[in-house]
């Protein structure tokens, strides 16, 4: 995570004010009692946190990406294997193959929707508690 504080702090320019949701994300998983946390900067293409359960069979649980294809204009990629989550509202995209070759529920976010911020933080603990029931069992 060295790469993290100064991507952070460089990141200014943000009209879609999706920096504090981002801030957000990484702070609930942070909470997440036996996750762990990595991040992976790709500048021009996406900086990603990733959170994980070590000893799971899966390299991640959530993959929360902020899309840096504009660096003047980012937004939010919120990505799940699409078989530890749901989405009765439907509010996700599906993508084949989209996650580590599996299949992939991703949430986008590209203004502060606080509804839409909740609601993926929820799928963000459903995740989680799944990958972390799967290392237990």
């Amino acid at each position: 995570m060295n790469d993290f504080l100064p991507f952070l702090n460089d990141w200014e320019t943000d009209p879609n004010n999706v920096k504090p949701v981002f801030e957000r994300f990484k702070q609930f998983l942070e909470s997440c009692k036996g996750a762990s946390l990595s991040f992976k900067a790709r500048p021009g293409v996406s900086f990603s946190l990733r959170g994980a359960c070590p000893g799971h069979e899966r390299d991640l649980f959530v993959m929360v990406d902020v899309v840096d294809d504009d660096p003047a204009d980012r937004w939010l990629s919120v990505c799940f294997y699409n078989d530890q989550i749901t989405d009765a509202d439907e509010r996700g995209d599906w993508v084949p193959e989209g996650l580590g070759g599996l299949d992939a529920c991703c949430f986008d976010l590209s203004t502060a929707d606080a509804d839409l911020a909740t609601y993926t933080e929820a799928r963000i603990d459903e995740a989680w508690k799944s990958s972390l029931a799967d290392t237990l069992s």
